[in-house]
């Protein structure tokens, strides 16, 4: 074969390539909307056509004899054959496991929950690429994520209704007895006046204390309560929650004990933890048993800072020590509150959960133990440096920290 006649085949062979290539483009936009078996399909013709031309225009340029010349062509119309039936394979394949894609997708846009063992009506083939298998894994994955956060939803919104309920029925309970003192009062029908002024101001006081626990409770879990971190001695504010709340222990006979380390630092808002400090000791007094004893601690744990309350209360039932921290579960659902705790606490169930969005946002964890007969309350915190060289006090909100509500 001369030079001439090999260049006048390489001209055919990217002649007809160029026009075969250029309608397979054609086709190809025209059918952009049709199915991965079909554009498949239609490459894999459009090159073999292109090979099927070039070795035309090799045999015509080779004036080979009758004979070989059919036989080449038994071997073009086989190995066309077998690339068409692979490419019908392998789009088959592929068109099966996108449908099966789109499937899921609706599936999952009607809030089912995907699983990667599907059931034996609908199969399951392996994927035929990598893409494929991992955006099945990415929809499975997405399944998992979306069906948790519906139940943190629901459990959200469960939550937040019977916290309504709760707070409904907390604060109808005093207005009503309100209510029904100063009618008393007004008919001169009350026997005892200065009493009943005493019981009017035990229940606004209650209800008072209620609304800054709400208060409290929604700027945390919204974000926006101020915190000024700077270094503080936990020591004393544990001094004085146990000084405000010595009258009530006294009223109940339970006796306060409280020790630790002198200096316990650590790098907090005094406020809000002193807050969550006197609420974890008033829990402790509330549900100690007469005449027992309440612990609490202040020292390092693993380079933290840590406040424990040790109290008598019996013991929680495990089941129970799950839901402590979650916001308005009381284990009783009566919830009444005794005339020595009328105006010290709210009753509303919200102190613990604000207990550990106040720790949270503060980088701390808060947990609870059964412990002797009772169980033991532990505020873990970041420890701070010594009064000398503390570093200078920052405000932040309480988004900064993250806080997750309650636990």
């Amino acid at each position: 074969m001369g030079g001439s006649e090999l260049w006048t085949i390489l001209a055919w062979v990217l002649l007809w390539a160029v026009l075969i290539g250029a309608t397979t483009l054609v086709l190809l936009r025209l059918l952009r909307r049709a199915s991965v078996l079909t554009q498949i399909c239609l490459v894999v013709v459009a090159t073999v056509a292109v090979l099927v031309a070039g070795m035309v225009s090799a045999f015509n340029a080779m004036f080979i004899s009758a004979r070989d010349l059919e036989v080449m062509w038994y071997i073009l119309a086989t190995a066309s054959a077998v690339a068409v039936a692979l490419s019908l394979m392998l789009g088959a394949g592929v068109s099966r496991n996108a449908a099966r894609l789109v499937d899921a997708a609706r599936r999952l846009g009607r809030g089912e929950t995907l699983d990667n063992t599907m059931d034996a009506r609908r199969g399951r083939a392996p994927a035929v690429s990598s893409e494929l298998a991992e955006l099945a894994q990415e929809l499975e994955a997405s399944s998992r994520s979306l069906a948790e956060s519906r139940e943190r939803e629901t459990a959200i919104e469960t939550a937040r209704r019977e916290l309504v309920s709760w707070i409904s029925h907390d604060l109808r309970t005093p207005l009503a007895s309100m209510r029904a003192m100063t009618e008393a009062l007004e008919d001169s029908m009350a026997a005892d006046v200065p009493g009943y002024y005493r019981k009017i101001i035990g229940q606004t006081e209650q209800m008072t204390a209620m609304v800054n626990d709400l208060l409290e409770l929604s700027k945390i879990q919204a974000g926006s309560l101020q915190l000024r971190a700077e270094p503080l001695d936990l020591y004393d504010l544990v001094s004085d929650a146990l000084s405000d709340l010595a009258p009530l222990a006294a009223k109940r006979g339970i006796k306060l004990d409280g020790g630790g380390d002198r200096e316990c630092m650590a790098v907090a808002d005094g406020p809000s933890l002193a807050r969550a400090i006197r609420n974890i000791l008033l829990n402790a007094i509330i549900y100690s048993r007469p005449d027992s004893d309440v612990h609490v601690s202040v020292g390092r744990d693993n380079g933290n800072a840590v406040v424990a309350v040790q109290d008598q209360c019996g013991g929680i039932p495990d089941a129970d020590l799950p839901h402590l921290f979650e916001t308005g579960w009381q284990k009783n659902p009566a919830r009444g509150t005794t005339a020595e705790l009328q105006g010290s606490y709210s009753g509303a169930g919200i102190g613990l959960s604000m207990v550990a969005g106040i720790v949270k946002a503060h980088g701390g964890t808060v947990g609870v133990t059964n412990l002797d007969g009772g169980c033991r309350f532990a505020l873990s915190l970041p420890a701070g440096s010594t009064r000398d060289g503390s570093p200078s006090a920052t405000t932040r909100t309480s988004a900064e920290y993250r806080p997750g509500g309650a636990s």
